[in-house]
């Protein structure tokens, strides 16, 4: 096995603002693992909440050793080795596990989602994300987001109700919010979910701070729609700690350290009876086909990277009626 990697920063179409901090840019670390004439590919997207940075990731990667990764692998071995090798830095290992799914289809002629056993006609819905910003930003935003079924807004911030009925001007198509941890008093926040359910929100997103476990499940309790926990459910041992608190729970891949331990995470959610959203940060093609790949064992999908970005170094993937389509290609199935 040879490893291979390189820092890139993906641009952003706009910058990107939420309840506690705004960026243009997200640093990522693209990933090759070369074996028998087959190459995999990864990526890690560092956003600045998660404290990864590109030299986290040669830190991290300097550290590993490629021939470890034993042929047919057993990932959940390869997860305890990188968790072996420093504790934290999700994203980068979720590049290696990335990219050892898509070396693994290659080697077996066979697309990821059918090796992860997925089913492409069950594939949900992606939102699109728009930020916080100015009005007038916000309606071009939602221009751009045409023929997008379902459009995700981002609130936690003083202005959210004007926010939502800017949107709501001009499109009825349903609305996804995350609040990213930005609503501090429960009854105000109550009170703003029903009216939010008025104006078609379908679910909501980390509404109080993760460590607010008492004020999260107070919320859940009295909502009138699900409410979903994003930053306080990073990794499958997190899982069963979202039962009682959230009606269901944000899988990234990024978080997660890959497409292994995530789907773990959807089992483990489906035995405790939660509701899954399937998530993203910054990313290209790349990392959205892996997520995409189990995005069909998830109830909701909020896959949107490479429509929210200026310079993806690969081809955008297939999609049509709102929804990514799988390619029969072996491994993720994307162009590079």
């Amino acid at each position: 096995m040879q490893l291979t990697y390189q820092p890139f920063e993906l641009l952003l179409k706009h910058p990107f603002t939420i309840a506690k901090f705004s960026r243009t840019s997200t640093p990522l670390m693209l990933v090759q693992i070369a074996y028998e004439g087959h190459t995999g590919y990864g990526e890690a997207s560092m956003v600045p909440y998660m404290g990864e940075s590109h030299q986290s990731a040669i830190d991290f990667l300097s550290k590993v050793d490629a021939s470890q990764f034993k042929y047919p692998f057993d990932f959940a071995s390869i997860v305890n080795y990188l968790d072996s090798i420093a504790p934290g830095n999700p994203a980068v290992k979720a590049a290696i596990d990335i990219a050892l799914h898509d070396l693994d289809g290659k080697l077996k002629g066979q697309p990821c989602w059918k090796l992860l056993g997925s089913d492409p006609a069950k594939m949900p819905v992606t939102s699109c994300t728009i930020g916080i910003d100015t009005k007038e930003v916000i309606l071009q935003k939602v221009k751009e987001a045409e023929g997008l079924k379902v459009i995700k807004v981002k609130l936690g911030r003083d202005s959210d109700k004007e926010l939502i009925q800017t949107i709501r001007s001009v499109t009825d198509v349903p609305l996804y919010v995350d609040a990213n941890q930005g609503w501090t008093d429960r009854k105000q926040s109550l009170d703003l979910i029903y009216w939010l359910a008025e104006q078609g929100v379908q679910l909501i997103e980390q509404p109080m701070l993760k460590t607010d476990i008492d004020g999260n499940a107070w919320i859940t309790e009295h909502s009138p729609i699900p409410i979903i926990g994003d930053e306080a459910v990073q990794r499958l041992a997190d899982v069963e700690k979202a039962k009682g608190v959230y009606h269901g729970i944000n899988i990234k891949l990024m978080k997660s350290a890959g497409m292994y331990e995530a789907q773990q995470m959807i089992n483990k959610a489906r035995e405790l009876d939660l509701k899954i959203l399937i998530g993203c940060m910054s990313e290209t093609s790349c990392a959205t086909l892996a997520a995409a790949a189990l995005a069909p064992q998830c109830d909701w999908a909020d896959l949107d990277g490479p429509f929210l970005t200026t310079n993806n170094p690969y081809k955008m993937p297939g999609f049509s009626a709102g929804k990514w389509v799988l390619s029969d290609k072996a491994g993720l199935g994307f162009n590079n």
